[in-house]
């Protein structure tokens, strides 16, 4: 991809997200859609919320993972990617490949969380990605390791995020829906209508990713 095309890319999935659509791999025809569902699904970062179970709290209260912001990008990708169930699978090489060049351009972001070892080496074992863009973050998705010693590590990563993006002024958390799952955290719908009210706000804002401070309090904000 050339300079310009590059670039050409980028402003047009940027002034989509920031027009309140979002793409994903369609699971019938394999085709890259566009989404802009109703209602839509938000996680408040207005204090108390956002809700951290008394377990997951503690967890990140220990410190048993390593927290970092975009030093593993594709691999939260990837990990990401991984199918929790057969032909359930909505990010591909495209969409890993389109969202390297929006991380490049610095309007996409990683969390991650590792595993270190005795030698000093470390194991990534969790982690979530999403678009941001003035004070809005666009949450794609998130993932754990649990069988490599990863269990809540993706929620972890989440507990950060939300302090992370309260330090830094945001205004507006998506999660794109409101699932059973984003639902214990305190994730609500709202309306289409609404949801683009608070975007058009929230996109505005100067808000800049760095720095990323991660600490083991940020499960009691």
């Amino acid at each position: 991809m050339t300079d310009h095309l590059e670039q050409d890319f980028v402003w047009k999935m940027i002034r989509a997200y920031s027009r309140g659509f979002f793409p994903m791999v369609a699971s019938t025809t394999d085709a890259i859609d566009w989404f802009d569902p109703d209602p839509r699904g938000i996680i408040p970062l207005e204090p108390g919320a956002f809700r951290v179970s008394r377990s997951l709290r503690q967890r990140v209260r220990s410190g048993r993972f390593l927290i970092t912001s975009d030093q593993a990008f594709e691999h939260v990708m990837v990990g990401c990617a991984r199918p929790h169930l057969p032909h359930e699978q909505w990010i591909d090489q495209r969409m890993i490949t389109a969202y390297s060049v929006l991380h490049a351009h610095g309007y996409a972001h990683s969390i991650e969380a590792w595993l270190c070892n005795q030698d000093g080496t470390r194991q990534l074992v969790g982690g979530l990605y999403g678009v941001a863009i003035g004070g809005l973050f666009a949450g794609e998705s998130m993932f754990s390791l649990p069988g490599q010693g990863g269990t809540d590590a993706g929620k972890a990563c989440l507990v950060h995020l939300v302090a992370h993006l309260r330090r830094r002024g945001f205004t507006l958390l998506d999660t794109q829906f409101n699932t059973p799952h984003l639902a214990q955290f305190g994730c609500v719908a709202i309306s289409r209508s609404e949801y683009k009210r608070r975007l058009r706000e929230a996109v505005e804002r100067p808000c800049i990713w760095w720095p990323f401070t991660p600490g083991r309090r940020d499960a009691d904000a």
